[in-house]
């Protein structure tokens, strides 16, 4: 795995507070837990994780909270369930059911892990911010969007929708340029090898003809 400086962080987020950048570097081995290894992977998650958390600057949703109150989607059934189970951690696990299904995948990975139902906030503080990101990736297998370099794909798998689409464009921009090596294959700039015959090709071969080249 790649490995994550605080330079790097700061590089990516130079709002980034200390405390969230040092619990990132302490504690990104636990990356490997949701397959979060390969440059690309890092990039599209780190990028989503920037968004997420307001640039680095926060593990708790700057709102109350009141908004989701009574929101049986969220398993809010008891009152004061909206405030109680607002966003927290890095990917801002919101809800009563979102907080429970975080505690039993991250006892998976960590058996001691606190009961996040009981225990709310306790997703503010690392490694479970961190974690708790980690559990939502991996059990929405978001990995096989970031493998096909789907920032669309994978937008909508952390966020429901798109919103503040063109942030975490520019984050995922930015983080490319840490971790990402220019040569690294992706979907978007793939490795193109002898006898291959696919849309690349074609685009390459586009290319190739509007600079003036004879194929």
């Amino acid at each position: 795995m790649e490995k994550i400086t605080a330079s790097d962080i700061l590089e990516l987020s130079s709002s980034a507070v200390p405390s969230i950048v040092q619990g990132i570097v302490d504690h990104q081995q636990l990356m490997a837990s949701g397959g979060i290894e390969t440059p690309l992977r890092i990039c599209h998650f780190m990028a989503q994780l920037a968004h997420e958390s307001a640039h680095f600057r926060t593990t708790r949703e700057f709102a109350s909270g009141n908004a989701y109150e009574g929101r049986k989607d969220l398993g809010n059934v008891q009152p004061g369930d909206g405030q109680r189970y607002r966003g927290r951690g890095l990917i801002q696990t919101t809800g009563r059911a979102n907080y429970r299904e975080a505690r039993d995948d991250i006892r998976k990975i960590v058996p001691e892990a606190p009961d996040f139902e009981q225990q709310p906030m306790a997703l503010e503080q690392f490694p479970w911010a961190l974690l708790s990101a980690v559990s939502y990736w991996r059990r929405r297998n978001i990995n096989r969007f970031a493998d096909r370099d789907d920032i669309r794909a994978v937008t909508r798998a952390v966020n429901g929708g798109f919103n503040g689409f063109e942030d975490r464009e520019r984050y995922l921009r930015k983080a490319k340029a840490i971790w990402l090596a220019e040569s690294t294959p992706t979907a978007r700039n793939p490795t193109l090898r002898p006898g291959d015959c696919n849309d690349a090709v074609v685009d390459l071969q586009n290319e190739l003809v509007e600079a003036g080249y004879r194929l």
